[in-house]
Parts: structure tokens; sequence; C-alpha cells
């Protein structure tokens, strides 16, 4: 089973999972019934019509799968999903005008992804048409790219040297941004208000940038290093953080102001504010109004 990942359906997230062995997509079924439904109890909802379906003799929800996926505190938990076809019969069952537009977005996912196991670059592209939909800029999105190669190439580097499991990585990630930023990463979630969103797709350019520092420093070290166990691991993911900590610090005192900011994606975009987050003067007044919208 491929790690779990995001696509976007009208700019709302749904967790999926690819099997390799079967070649099909498998999707959160509380994500798929929020964005049908609009309903702020997604959970509630799922649990009252599986009750339904099986009182109908229906045999869907018997055959409804669980896998770990992603939450938003950033751990993963057994999650309800289905594949395409349990999905189309599901969406039979929930009243919804979106079901069409649905419908044919579960096709297009699942020819894209045929088509990158053809050409990987394509899935570089579908992640920057993603980024562009959504209006982001394109300075960032080159970031944001470059940032997911550098993650990768960590995560493989942590493989090799006896990273076993998603706790540990999540561990690791903790203690690098708490070195270069100054809190983890559900902190620095909910520093920025957010909850299933991303934190990377909501820092600013120098978030981002000095987020890969400290991830690619981390990397150099281990290649060097070649740390076996996960408190060597732990150790290094500390050091590796510290370099971009000191590149935070300088930057902070040349300009006279905090890199780490309360600005997300998720504010701007629910503002319709005409100039991107990223790119806008972070001065006192600008932070100020953020931290009334918490």
């Amino acid at each position: 089973m491929e790690n779990d990942s995001i696509k976007l359906f009208e700019s709302k997230q749904i967790r999926t999972a690819w099997d390799e062995e079967q070649e099909k997509w498998y999707f959160s079924v509380v994500d798929v019934i929020e964005v049908l439904t609009d309903t702020d109890r997604p959970r509630k909802y799922w649990s009252d019509l599986k009750s339904k379906l099986q009182k109908e003799g229906s045999e869907l929800s018997a055959k409804i799968g669980q896998l770990k996926l992603q939450s938003s505190d950033g751990k993963k938990y057994l999650t309800d999903v289905a594949d395409s076809e349990q999905l189309l019969r599901l969406i039979q069952s929930v009243p919804s005008k979106k079901a069409e537009p649905f419908k044919l977005w579960l096709a297009r996912v699942g020819r894209e992804r045929l088509d990158q196991l053809q050409d990987p670059e394509l899935s570089i592209q579908q992640a920057l048409r993603d980024y562009k939909r959504l209006g982001y800029s394109d300075n960032w999105i080159n970031q944001r790219l470059k940032s997911i190669e550098i993650r990768k190439d960590l995560t493989d580097q942590w493989d090799q040297h006896g990273v076993k499991d998603s706790l540990e990585y999540a561990t690791l990630t903790d203690i690098i941004y708490q070195a270069w930023a100054g809190k983890s990463a559900k902190e620095y979630k909910k520093f920025k208000g957010l909850k299933k969103e991303n934190l990377r797709d909501n820092m600013t350019n120098e978030e981002l940038v000095l987020s890969m520092l400290a991830e690619l420093s981390t990397t150099s070290i281990t290649r060097s290093e070649n740390p076996a166990t996960l408190k060597e691991n732990m150790d290094v993911a500390a050091r590796g953080g510290k370099v971009a900590r000191v590149a935070r610090e300088e930057l902070e005192a040349q300009t006279g102001k905090k890199v780490v900011s309360p600005l997300s994606a998720k504010r701007f975009f629910e503002n319709q504010k005409p100039t991107l987050p990223f790119e806008v003067d972070q001065s006192d007044d600008l932070l100020k109004d953020e931290d009334k919208d918490k």
C-alpha cells in the first residue's frame, strides 16, 4: 500500500491511499461524505447511514474496509475507506447536488493515476495544477514542489537508518520543527489556526525555505553519520533543525520581523484578500489582524 495522500475535490481535501497490487484507489468515506453533504458532522452522518444500510440489508457497509490514514492531529488512525466502485454505490444513498460532478472526479482520479504510473512527471504537473487552482503564486508553488522532493529524500534516508513506523516519523519531524521553529507540528498548526490542513501548504515563503533547510541539513548529516537507532536519529534531527534555527535567528535580527507567522493560506482564502499571503508585507498590523481571526 502506498503512503496515503490528499486529493482535492472542489478545493476540499479527501484522504486517499493507492494499492499497488490491486492498482486501485481507496478514499476516506468520512471525507467523501463531508464534501457531498457539507455537513459539519460527517462521522455522525456516516454512522447513521451505515445503520440505515444495514437495516435495509445492504452488503455495502459490510464491505467497507479500513486503512490507517493521517488525521488532523498528524497521527494515523484506522479510517473507513472505499474503492471507486463502492463509492459509486454509496453515492446513490447520499442525496447531493454534487453527486454527478463527484462521479466525474472519481473517473478522472483513476485515469490520472494510471497515466502517472507510466510517466511520473505527470504527478508533479498535477500537483502544480492543484496549487494553481487554489490560488497559490508560481514562486510559492516552485518552492513547495522542491520541499516535497527534499522531504522524500529525508524519509528515504530514515527508512535506510532504522526508522520503523509512522509514530517514529512523526517524532523525528516534531524534533526538527521544535529545533528550528520552536514549536511542534501540532503547536505550529494551532498557531496558524489549522485543523486538517497540511502545515507546509500554509507556510510563508520564509517558513517554507527554512523548513526545507532543516530537512536538507538533517538528510546531509544522516548520510554522513549513518545513525542506526531512533535515539541517534533524534539527535541528528535536532542538529539538522538547529542549522535552520541559526538562519532564522539571523534573518529575524536583520529584518526585525518574526519568521514563524500566524499567516496561513486557509485564512487568506477565507478572507479573499487581493494579494497572496505568502507575498505580503508581514507588518505588525497585519499580524494583529490575523490574531483577531483566531
